[in-house]
């Protein structure tokens, strides 16, 4: 059987916490700043973590 490959977009969207939940990044901070108050930009700076129902998936594209 052939190995299963790393989804190359997934692996550098997302990463492994020690407990193993999975981290992302928060959209909507890249361009229309102006609108956007200071602390919904700030709060769009932090990380997320992936939601429960969307994590089997994830971690499929991980090679988990």
């Amino acid at each position: 059987m052939p190995k299963v490959k790393t989804n190359s977009s997934a692996k550098k969207r997302f990463s492994v916490t020690g407990s193993g939940k999975i981290k992302r990044k928060h959209a909507f901070k890249r361009h229309i700043l102006t609108k956007k108050s200071k602390v919904r930009k700030r709060n769009l700076t932090k990380d997320g973590m992936v939601h429960a129902s969307d994590a089997a998936g994830v971690k499929f594209l991980l090679g988990m």
